[in-house]
């Protein structure tokens, strides 16, 4: 390892220089191109280092390129924690070969979550934003929480990755929360059918129809219990009608975890590969 460490924006000559087995991939998400974070995921691949990301934007706009380039290189691109921290959401279906996966729903933003939550409990809007980014789930400008785009990419990314049928985010059907008021989230929780941000996806043929829209769930349904910053999501599946996991409340170390656990199973391949 080089004593000096020099500045760089050169992602390439960074990697040279820092002889770099694995890169850890974090910067935040572009909604529009996954950019920079798709050219730092290309360069780590071609250097030969794996790459473990928590970045959504790659997986929903270059997955197929990275995912090759990773298999021609003999290194793993991996992404658990771009959905539910580092719960085993995509690695579960490596453990289930043959899997037809025909559809989800589920909530998977927590900042949206415990917007709701607060203004059940006549909560202004503003004051349950604060809410969210005094426990660290909200960014300071939460808008892609607030209008369902983090959402968005994360039913992409499932579906990209899961189902095998890359989509554009304009496919999805996308409404945020923006203009549900603290009375009629109110008035929904006091007659039994709390609102919720829910996404879903189904296949139709070779097609996949999908959306993240606020929603009126029943309280008995499993949903309706995601609180705080919960988060829920159930598969069907061809062999097993229903998959479901839940994510109860999680630390801020969460999303540290899934890619610890991502650079444990990187190395795990590397010592698999030496072995044989």
């Amino acid at each position: 390892m080089p004593s000096v460490v020099r500045k760089s924006g050169d992602v390439q000559s960074w990697l040279a220089a820092a002889r770099a087995d694995v890169l850890f991939e974090a910067t935040s998400l572009n909604v529009a191109d996954g950019q920079p974070a798709i050219d730092h995921i290309r360069a780590a691949l071609a250097h030969g280092a794996h790459a473990i990301t928590a970045n959504k934007g790659p997986i929903v706009h270059a997955c197929r390129e990275l995912r090759d380039l990773a298999a021609k290189q003999g290194k793993k691109f991996l992404f658990e924690s771009t959905v539910m921290d580092g719960v085993p959401v995509f690695s579960l279906f490596d453990q289930l070969p043959a899997i037809h996966l025909r559809s989800f729903h589920g909530i998977l933003n927590s900042t949206t979550n415990v917007i709701l939550g607060e203004m059940e409990q006549a909560v202004s809007f503003d004051e349950a934003l604060k809410k969210a980014q005094a426990l660290g789930v909200a960014e300071t400008d939460a808008t892609h929480d607030i209008d369902g785009w983090d959402a968005a990419v994360k039913t992409a990314a499932l579906i990209t990755v899961l189902m095998d049928i890359p989509i554009r985010l304009d496919q999805i059907e996308r409404e945020g929360i923006r203009d549900l008021t603290p009375q009629a989230v109110r008035n929904a929780r006091r007659d039994g059918w709390p609102f919720k941000l829910v996404c879903r996806a189904r296949r139709v043929g070779s097609d996949v129809q999908a959306s993240v829209q606020p929603e009126k769930v029943r309280v008995s349904e499993p949903m309706a219990r995601i609180a705080g910053t919960s988060s829920y999501i159930y598969f069907e599946t061809d062999i097993f009608p229903a998959i479901s996991i839940t994510e109860e409340n999680p630390g801020l170390y969460a999303t540290a975890y899934g890619m610890l656990a991502d650079f444990v199973r990187a190395v795990r391949s590397d010592e698999s590969r030496h072995a044989s």
